[in-house]
């Protein structure tokens, strides 16, 4: 089949690697002009290191990966609260690493060798699905027409806006932002150390990688409308953290120099079902499990990967998406309730949680009880359809 990608984050460049396994067609649009850069670092484990094996890319992963030996949180004047040993909650260090969002995403698409076609700068416009067919119309002008439409377009989805519709219907806002700023020659460094600073209402995070960079991470309790331009999401953070201790007015001055900025609203995107017709939905799109639940570009690959391998299966595509769904849709939804609880952990309401969370984290370094309190959200595992070896006609 020929089949459109709309997005070439994580989930997307996934889907096609397995698509192009089973001899399908695939073309990938993607609205930015270049592979995008910047985000945030994600924790990267479980069933979405296993799809990483299957696609023989773990070496490259860890080669530009990190595995932090200690997160530490310390308090505004940058005196030790608590530390932890990620060790004491994951079942072994060789299956888990940290890696920078853009990193995932670039071995993915370098996994592909060439073998989809790549539309940068532009995305889709329209879709109109005839039964047989998707006619798709693109902002360039040019129109096409595929077999199926994927779209793979991350927390704030055109095709699911197209296919679906308006993105109130499904956003579950958590009443928090967060930002990720790249930046170089950051004074402060502390190797393979997530050094953390929480007070009520927000979290700052300070991340030092290789070659002299370092991320800077903020979560932020915040209620009004969340600002769409740079200047006015940076304002927003001095605004409201710019009088914050340990070295929040540091990081929040290196902000206007930083070479990559990312700032968003940490959502849920929460839908009865992942498809309609010839148009289905893969990470974020359909099933964003937030910021919070720190898993998103692992459980992306394992939906684009379970969803490919369903297609493999059957030439009937409402079978394989019922089945995809099926497959998922349970281990999604338990992670987005998990999600849910965490806001406390990344920025507390009061003074209260505040309390709450510093004192787990000291409970969490002692022996067995880290994995005791979080072993259930790293441990958990899902089923990888096995990949069929022939495919059916199409």
């Amino acid at each position: 089949m020929k089949i459109l990608i709309v997005g070439a984050g994580i989930a997307g460049p996934t889907l096609a690697f397995w698509l192009n396994r089973s001899g399908h067609e695939v073309t990938i649009v993607e609205h930015a002009p270049t592979l995008r850069s910047g985000g945030y670092l994600v924790d990267f484990w479980g069933a979405g290191f296993d799809v990483a094996e299957r696609m023989g890319i773990v070496p490259e992963l860890c080669r530009r990966g990190y595995v932090f030996t200690e997160a530490r949180a310390v308090d505004r004047n940058g005196r030790r609260i608590a530390s932890l040993d990620p060790e004491s909650v994951i079942e072994s260090n060789e299956r888990y690493l940290s890696i920078p969002r853009t990193d995932l995403a670039a071995v993915i698409y370098e996994s592909l060798g060439g073998a989809a076609e790549l539309m940068l700068g532009d995305t889709v416009q329209d879709v109109v699905d005839d039964g047989q067919r998707v006619e798709v119309a693109f902002e360039s002008g040019v129109t096409r027409h595929f077999d199926l439409v994927i779209g793979a377009d991350g927390l704030h989805s055109r095709v699911r806006k197209l296919a679906f519709g308006p993105e109130e219907q499904f956003e579950k806002y958590l009443g928090m932002v967060v930002a990720a700023i790249d930046v170089d020659q950051y004074p402060e460094r502390d190797e393979l150390v997530a050094m953390m600073h929480a007070d009520v209402g927000f979290q700052a995070i300070r991340l030092s990688f290789r070659d002299d960079a370092t991320l800077l991470l903020f979560s932020l309790r915040y209620d009004g409308e969340v600002p769409t331009e740079r200047a006015e999401q940076e304002s927003l953070l001095r605004l409201k953290l710019g009088d914050k201790g340990w070295e929040v007015p540091q990081m929040l001055a290196a902000m206007s120099d930083a070479k990559n900025f990312y700032f968003d609203a940490v959502s849920q995107i929460r839908m009865p079902s992942w498809s309609t017709g010839r148009i289905a939905l893969v990470g974020d799109a359909g099933a964003c499990p937030s910021f919070l639940a720190g898993q998103g570009s692992a459980l992306a690959m394992v939906e684009a990967y379970t969803l490919a391998a369903e297609l493999a299966r059957t030439s009937d595509h409402r079978e394989a998406f019922a089945r995809y769904e099926e497959r998922l849709m349970p281990l999604i939804r338990s992670k987005q309730d998990a999600a849910r609880g965490l806001g406390v952990a990344f920025a507390p309401k009061n003074r209260f949680q505040l309390l709450v969370r510093n004192s787990a984290m000291k409970l969490m370094g002692l022996p067995k009880i880290g994995d005791i309190v979080m072993g259930r959200s790293f441990h958990d595992r899902v089923e990888l359809p096995a990949f069929p070896e022939q495919t059916p006609a199409h």
